[in-house]
């Protein structure tokens, strides 16, 4: 054995030392313990020769505490606590219901499904911890293939191998507009009615597909959109639509809460989608936690 775990005691001279110490009486402890006195004593003898140092102060008539052995009580108490609660830890964490899970997602999950995913992964295991990453669909596929998150929400151009995916959300987009924009007063809009808007996008390096949508949507219409600026988080775009910079593409989900300054409108006819996956490994998902985090995912999809 390494010499770091070779100790002069084990683990009944810490449990015997304890209830001595709660009792303050060889006897009674020794009865509590259902071991005759005798040994009892040999077995804090031979503790305290290990530790170097007495633990109790004897006569005939007390027992009490040393120095040494308050200190050594004080660190006694929490380690038994947690070696008893170590078995039900580990249950809990072959279960899913403890342990640590990565999360990828871009602004569209976070604004749509995401929060209900989470609240819900919360009420079900408290003791599992989420750490969230925003992240273009571009970052996201790379670091699940390299197991840097365990799930991503992002948007698919093609299947990656390797990669299984569950699809929770897909909607035609609306168009975002400054409050005080024109076609604000118009009922109906289509695409062509954008021609001359700014548009605000983001990085087609992001979400290749959906940018190439929105381009095909606007060539089908009869224009070259007019592009004033590329950006992200997702946030960042709204925040140029609310100083009056231009327009962008939106979801009927992600517009449910707008600040006042802008305005969406559905778009009649042939409009570019967007559409939200949850992606991760089929070997990681082997992980409790992660497992469990997928298997709400998937109970919360299938009710949507």
């Amino acid at each position: 054995m390494p010499r770091e775990y070779q100790f002069a005691f084990e683990l009944r001279h810490l449990v015997y030392f304890r209830e001595v110490a709660r009792q303050l009486h060889f006897r009674k402890a020794a009865d509590a313990l259902a071991i005759a006195q005798p040994a009892l004593s040999r077995q804090i003898r031979q503790l305290e020769e290990a530790m170097g140092a007495d633990l109790f102060r004897r006569n005939s008539r007390s027992v009490e505490l040393t120095p040494a052995g308050e200190a050594l009580l004080e660190r006694v108490e929490p380690l038994l606590r947690m070696l008893k609660q170590l078995p039900a830890d580990l249950a809990a964490a072959a279960g899913g219901h403890f342990g640590h899970v990565r999360i990828g997602f871009t602004g569209l999950a976070m604004a749509t499904v995401l929060p209900a995913i989470l609240r819900e992964f919360q009420r079900l295991y408290p003791g599992v911890r989420v750490e969230l990453n925003e992240s273009p669909t571009s970052a996201q596929i790379p670091a699940l293939l390299a197991g840097e998150i365990g799930c991503g929400f992002f948007h698919p151009d093609a299947t990656v191998p390797g990669v299984h995916t569950r699809r929770i959300l897909q909607e035609r987009n609306g168009v975002l507009l400054p409050a005080d924009h024109a076609l604000v007063s118009r009922e109906r809009l289509r695409v062509r009615d954008l021609e001359g808007v700014p548009l605000v996008l983001f990085p087609r390096s992001h979400n290749p597909g959906f940018y190439d949508r929105v381009l095909a949507a606007c060539t089908a219409a009869g224009f070259s959109p007019r592009i004033a600026e590329e950006v992200w988080p997702r946030a960042n775009a709204v925040g140029l639509v609310r100083a009056g910079l231009g327009a962008t593409f939106m979801c009927p989900s992600e517009a449910q809460q707008l600040p006042p300054e802008v305005v969406f409108r559905a778009l009649e006819g042939p409009a570019p989608e967007s559409a939200l996956v949850c992606g991760w490994l089929p070997d990681r998902v082997q992980e409790p936690a992660l497992r469990a985090f997928v298997e709400t995912v998937g109970t919360l999809a299938s009710t949507a």
